[in-house]
């Protein structure tokens, strides 16, 4: 088993060499250096996510896309993660106490034993949706709460993947990978500069764009049309931007016979990923 880790200056020289040297093959291949990628909004290879919580966890050791730098974890949560040999990982793994782990956390966090310090996923283009049949998209949701309960019916109805925009929606973080269980790992999360224009782009790749307004002009069952469907949901309050509703091919509304005719979008989400996933098995 590993040792207690101690820091090590040796150690993170060498995992720094190896980014520097990831960055100038990236660069020597036509790629960008760490500073361009910043301002096109891309994923910090250094930043550190801490994600916590036995789903979070697990699923971030079974992506071979998710690289992890470092493990906490206590003797139980080992075996709840059904890890016999941690010395056959190959990063760091720390087996300590619950209450070392919490002083890693914010005090709200419920980590079950478990944390890594994990890399950010490397961002996935649009065009990668070519084979997908269903996709959704949030218009500035910003509560990670919100889109990670999203992202677990989002991959329970076997959506493409979620699309959100650069700004004013949540990065990857240990709130959004948490709320998500497991799925953050299991769907692409598409950012993009402009949601106009990736919803233009998935109108060329032939998707029927929808977008949800409690005062659409029709039922999201009479806008359900074609092979390839695009659900575009925005924030509570504001809803839909009005670039975003002009963008859009139809706007629909969900029809509710009870008082109350608005729903969290966490919900509203769901109930439209099932109907469209209908529409589309039949």
């Amino acid at each position: 088993m590993k040792k207690a880790a101690t820091p090590s200056h040796t150690a993170k020289d060498s995992h720094y060499a190896k980014l520097r040297r990831a960055h100038r093959d990236a660069r020597a291949a036509g790629g960008t250096d760490p500073a361009a990628r910043r301002r096109k909004g891309a994923p910090d290879p250094d930043r550190q996510l801490l994600f916590y919580g036995l789903h979070t966890v697990r699923a971030a050791l079974d992506n071979p896309h998710r690289t992890i730098r470092k493990m906490w974890v206590t003797k139980n949560a080992l075996n709840r993660l059904q890890i016999a040999d941690p010395d056959a990982l190959p990063f760091d793994v720390e087996v300590t106490a619950p209450q070392a782990i919490d002083r890693l956390l914010p005090q709200d966090a419920v980590h079950q034993g478990a944390l890594i310090d994990a890399a950010p996923l490397p961002l996935r283009p649009i065009d990668m949706l070519k084979d997908s049949d269903l996709v959704l998209m949030l218009d500035q949701v910003t509560d990670p709460h919100n889109v990670g309960a999203i992202m677990r019916s989002a991959v329970a109805f076997r959506a493409g993947a979620v699309i959100t925009t650069l700004r004013n929606s949540p990065p990857e973080s240990g709130v959004l990978a948490k709320s998500a269980s497991g799925a953050l790992e299991l769907i692409p999360y598409i950012q993009v500069t402009n949601l106009a224009d990736a919803i233009e782009t998935l109108n060329r790749l032939g998707f029927v764009t929808i977008g949800l307004d409690s005062d659409g002009p029709q039922r999201l069952e009479e806008t359900l049309t074609g092979a390839r469907i695009a659900l575009v949901l925005g924030a509570e309050g504001k809803g839909l931007r009005q670039k975003t509703r002009a963008s859009v091919k139809a706007l629909a509304r969900l029809d509710m016979p009870g008082r109350i005719k608005s729903l969290n979008v966490s919900n509203a989400s769901a109930i439209s990923l099932y109907a469209a996933r209908n529409f589309l098995a039949g």
